[in-house]
């Protein structure tokens, strides 16, 4: 039987002899999900080991707290009213932490459950605090967490650099395959100059092709609109639809497993689907007919038609390659109902946001245009090889 996983903050909270290493002030970015296997909060964990020395807070997109629901809703500065720290957002009037943020700082240790897919921006909060601490002599530690979809499967193309911005900072695909502490190696090995004093504390018991559940550790929601695992695994595909007018079920309780618009017909279009998936081998999820009601956002209080992927089989799922081709489908059914997101998405004015979010524009133009199923997975075998390559330098487990 396996022995649940240890995380960077459990051992850091039973290994005594990893404290004495750090003796200096110290700061931590983490969120509500930064817990250890009893539920405790990383904070409370940290005063509990290290007493006075804790100096800062950070928190990232969503808050420190993780109440705020949106892209572009910002976070304010705050003094915690229990634990009377300094709580700084990376998600405010800036990203990247300030020297004023950093100053009497030591020790930076990072603490965010990472979901794997490289929309979400915690992983560019950890990378800008890597490069805001280089030259500083702060020293930051990742504190490694599992990847929920596994750390194995990698799907997408790699992001095109000209497409960058806060969803996509650097040339991963969409399904990276990385924990947070691989990905601070890779950023450090390939993606700066200026290289930071950095470490990992590494999970024991930790194993690349496991699945969350597999870990035996507590699931906490990330972020507001990850209530579940299986949202997970949906989401790296799914989160594709922030770019258009179709729903990805926010104001639902299944967000970011299921999608749909006012005027989809949900049981002609499944039929459909079913018929598309079958014929490009598509496997691993069943698609169901359903209509659902948003609370907020888009199509907040109009019933829309629409699609459950409900994941049957997580290794043979490929959530990318299923979420492009109902993509492309419902560019097609819709017509003129299907419309790309005309205001900025994470600030940006001069990309469309599908673009962004695909970090590319190909992908878009192959909607438009009824490109084939093998031109899809030709745009994500082109890019892959280099970031398969520089990915297997750095793994750490």
């Amino acid at each position: 039987m396996s022995k649940m996983v240890l995380t960077g903050l459990e051992r850091i909270k039973t290994e005594p002899e990893l404290r004495e290493n750090y003796k200096g002030n110290i700061g931590l970015l983490c969120h509500s999900a930064s817990i250890d296997s009893k539920y405790n909060h990383s904070l409370e964990v940290f005063l509990e080991c290290f007493g006075h020395q804790v100096k800062k807070v950070f928190g990232p997109q969503h808050g420190f707290v993780t109440d705020v629901q949106d892209n572009m809703i910002e976070t304010d500065h705050f003094t915690h009213p229990y634990f009377k720290l300094p709580v700084y957002s990376l998600y405010s009037e800036t990203r990247k932490p300030t020297d004023e943020m950093l100053k009497g700082i030591d020790h930076l240790f990072v603490d965010l459950q990472d979901v794997g897919t490289r929309i979400y921006t915690y992983i560019y909060t950890m990378t800008y605090i890597l490069e805001a601490c280089a030259g500083k002599g702060i020293e930051v530690i990742i504190l490694d967490r599992p990847n929920p979809i596994n750390a194995e499967s990698v799907e997408g193309n790699v992001l095109d650099l000209k497409f960058a911005s806060f969803v996509g900072r650097h040339a991963l695909p969409v399904r990276h395959g990385l924990t947070m502490g691989e990905v601070a190696k890779m950023h450090q090995q390939y993606w700066v100059k200026n290289k930071c004093n950095f470490s990992v504390i590494e999970m024991k018991n930790y194993e690349r092709q496991m699945s969350f559940e597999q870990t035996k550790l507590p699931w906490v929601m990330p972020s507001p609109n990850l209530p579940t695992v299986e949202g997970c695994y949906t989401f790296a595909g799914t989160v594709l639809y922030e770019g258009t007018n179709i729903s990805e079920g926010r104001g639902t309780t299944r967000p970011l497993e299921l999608i749909g618009h006012p005027s989809l017909d949900p049981w002609n279009f499944k039929k459909h689907m079913d018929l598309v998936m079958k014929k490009n081998h598509l496997d691993g999820f069943i698609l169901r007919a359903i209509n659902f009601q948003p609370t907020f956002q888009k199509h907040a209080g109009t019933t829309c038609g629409g699609l459950h992927i409900h994941v049957t089989d997580r290794e043979l799922f490929k959530p990318w390659r299923v979420c492009q081709v109902l993509c492309q489908e419902l560019y097609h059914e819709l017509g003129s109902e299907f419309k790309y997101k005309e205001d900025p998405y994470e600030y940006e004015t001069d990309f469309n946001p599908v673009d962004m979010i695909n970090g590319t524009d190909k992908i878009r133009h192959w909607y438009e245009n009824r490109g084939l199923y093998g031109e899809l997975v030709s745009f994500e075998d082109e890019t892959l090889p280099l970031y398969m390559e520089q990915r297997e330098s750095i793994l750490i487990y």
